[in-house]
């Protein structure tokens, strides 16, 4: 009688048409601007029933910042936030993985601006199943939280009313689907 073995692994590539990387900070300490990165791409392995042998890696382009005005995405673009020229790509490769396909975390260094730091995702798997071109995809969301000083994005302005113009929290949301490889 055979038996059949589970793949060692499956390779998963990140669908940018139908993945967001989505950001909230507070402005003047009483709205929150919301913004987004339109160019991500990255792999996903996946170890069936062993998440602790999976992985994910990502890159996102500086420049696609969008928050829907030209001006505040220029001047994010610029020396004073992201220095997209200089620091083109921010890329997150995960070092563990732990929990299961319900709920996860993802630990792994996120490098932007040329400053490395640890960051923890809060993750779970959204489903899977067979495309209408007869590909297989499947969907994950996390989220997270950083301090952007830590990645040497401290442009500030103080306000006369006590406080500053950008909050230093960000909220970072992650919506992935992802494309199996043969």
């Amino acid at each position: 009688m055979a038996t059949t073995e589970a793949p060692a692994s499956t390779t998963w590539k990140i669908d940018p048409v139908h993945s967001s990387v989505e950001f909230a900070v507070k402005h003047l300490m009483f709205t929150t601007v919301k913004g987004r990165f339109a160019d991500v791409e990255g792999t996903i392995s996946i170890v069936p029933n062993d998440p602790s042998k999976s992985s994910v890696s990502a890159t996102i382009k500086a420049a696609s910042i969008d928050t829907r005005t030209g001006q505040r995405d220029d001047h994010l673009r610029s020396i004073d936030f992201l220095h997209a020229e200089q620091y083109p790509e921010l890329t997150f490769t995960s070092t563990r993985i732990a929990g299961d396909k319900d709920k996860f975390k993802v630990t792994g260094q996120l490098t932007i601006r040329g400053v490395t730091r640890e960051v923890v995702l809060e993750a779970s798997e959204e489903g899977s199943g067979k495309d209408p071109w007869g590909g297989e995809r499947i969907g994950f969301s996390a989220t997270t939280k950083l301090d952007r000083r830590d990645f040497g994005l401290v442009w500030n302005q103080a306000i006369e009313s006590g406080g500053v113009v950008v909050g230093n929290e960000v909220k970072v949301s992650i919506e992935v689907q992802a494309v199996r490889q043969s």
